[in-house]
């Protein structure tokens, strides 16, 4: 349950992005999502009482940077294509890193659905539904960053775990990273002294939503669920992103939109099982 809370709040969020685009535009929206989210993970992990060394800091700016990049093309790309269809092509950064290193020839199915979902995504077949080309490249871009999030991420946990460190500091410290990324994109492109109160709580809905809460409840749901199951429910998050599109924002797919998205779920689904299964086969085979 608290996984399905988690990704219907990111897509809720990103819902509520996508509303205060034609306001104060995307770049402006990404810059004072991070920040907010960073403000809200402070008050919760109070990162000031731990002062990152010089090899913390070369993990966290890093980790920084990819999520900066990763919000900001991810916010470019739904503000011209939908948002399910967005989320699917960025699900190919972590599809990707899953997939690298697989050997076993039935690993080329989940490719081969992959490949498949994307070309009858984007607008280079005859079978291809009408797409926005900039916004699938700008969404597939937030894939390669959400990618070298991951690794990033992980290395960022390695050294915080080494150092005694919470996961929830390291983090904390990585969005303000993130925030401070974006901000000359961010400030340039808008205006923040334009913004009244009715605004501001809807950014505030976005970081809260986007960030705050999906970040609580996948804490929990990581102590109760196996990596396996987490990964599989993770996948649904760009079907419940196209409902939320067509719920909030009346954004229609056609039949073979729905079906390119239902190729790329199955695929990362099965990939995250079928690396789960073999490292629980490589685990056992040990001494």
């Amino acid at each position: 349950m608290c996984m399905i809370l988690s990704m219907v709040s990111i897509t809720t969020g990103a819902t509520l992005a996508k509303i205060v685009f034609p306001v104060i535009g995307p770049e402006l929206t990404t810059l004072l999502r991070l920040g907010l989210a960073a403000a809200v993970l402070a008050v919760l992990f109070r990162p000031w009482r731990h002062h990152p060394s010089r090899k913390e800091l070369m993990c966290i700016l890093p980790y920084g940077a990819t999520l900066g990049a990763m919000n900001l093309l991810f916010y470019f790309a739904i503000a011209r294509i939908p948002l399910g269809i967005a989320l699917a092509l960025e699900f190919m950064g972590p599809l990707a890193v899953a997939l690298y290193g697989m050997r076993r020839r039935q690993d080329l199915a989940w490719v081969l659905f992959a490949v498949t979902g994307v070309a009858l995504l984007l607008p280079i077949t005859d079978l291809s539904a009408h797409l926005d080309p900039l916004g699938g490249v700008l969404a597939l871009g937030a894939g390669i960053f959400w990618g070298a999030y991951i690794l990033t991420g992980r290395r960022l946990a390695l050294i915080g775990k080494e150092d005694g460190m919470r996961g929830g500091v390291m983090v904390a410290w990585g969005m303000l990273s993130a925030a401070l990324a974006v901000s000359p994109v961010g400030l340039i492109a808008g205006n923040v002294v334009q913004m009244d109160t009715r605004l501001w709580m809807q950014v505030f809905g976005v970081a809260v939503l986007s960030s705050a809460i999906p970040y609580s409840l996948e804490m929990v749901a990581l102590k109760q669920l196996p990596t396996k199951i987490f990964g599989i429910l993770t996948s649904l998050e760009p079907v419940i992103g196209a409902v939320s599109g067509f719920l909030f924002l009346s954004e229609h797919l056609s039949a073979m939109q729905a079906l390119a998205i239902g190729l790329i779920v199955v695929a990362s689904a099965g990939s995250t099982y079928a690396e789960s299964r073999r490292r629980y086969v490589e685990a056992v085979a040990l001494p």
